[in-house]
């Protein structure tokens, strides 16, 4: 099995590089394996340990630092890139989507506010628990999704959902409901939801 994490030794630091698509039971596995040759040259050392290669979240980041500070008391640092909706709804989009309209909607939904249209609606910010989002096309939110969200609401069930970080008790594409269960977020932030075989897969 190829490990998915990679380490550099340097002069002012060690580089700990993750695969990006490796999840995250295997990143804390590897590095767990790999402790005792690390234990072995910070024996006299201080260096710091850079963390780069995959996107993660804040928990992702704090589970691998307290591995690493566990057995060793060293710096840990984390060059990973910043999570952005962009990066985030890369996945959704390799699927083919039909051009719609789309509106724009600059600033985060709080609780209470709701928005509609038409054709695909595109949030430049988070939308808020409370808050709900429904488009006749598709639904990108460049930031995380906590509040309601209801894709294809006039049928289409080639809409997508995409966001930072999907996170809601429930979304909706077409007719179909989908309610999330924490389980799923187990390996990792979802991103992106569309429909298929009359479900709505999460990724």
């Amino acid at each position: 099995m190829k490990n998915c994490v990679s380490i550099q030794t340097k002069t002012n630091k060690v580089i700990f590089k993750i695969d990006d698509d490796a999840e995250q039971k295997q990143i804390l596995q590897e590095i767990k394996k790999r402790m005792s040759e690390l234990k072995k040259l910070y024996q006299d050392d201080t260096t710091p340990i850079l963390v780069t290669g995959k996107i993660l979240s804040n928990e992702e980041m704090e589970e691998i630092q307290n591995l690493i500070q566990k057995v060793i008391s060293v710096e840990v640092k984390f060059d990973t890139p910043k999570m952005l909706g962009l990066h985030g709804i890369k996945k959704a989009f390799s699927r083919e989507i039909a051009t719609s309209e789309t509106k724009f909607h600059r600033g985060s939904l709080r609780s209470g506010q709701k928005i509609e249209f038409d054709g695909s609606l595109v949030i430049l910010g988070d939308v808020n628990a409370g808050a709900e989002v429904l488009a006749g096309e598709n639904i990108v939110v460049l930031g995380i999704l906590r509040g309601v969200a209801h894709a294809g609401a006039k049928g289409n069930t080639e809409a997508i959902i995409a966001a930072a970080s999907i996170e809601p008790a429930q979304i909706r594409i077409a007719n179909i409901i989908k309610e999330l269960e924490k389980s799923e977020f187990e390996n990792g932030i979802k991103t992106c939801a569309y429909v298929s075989e009359n479900q709505i897969v999460l990724e």
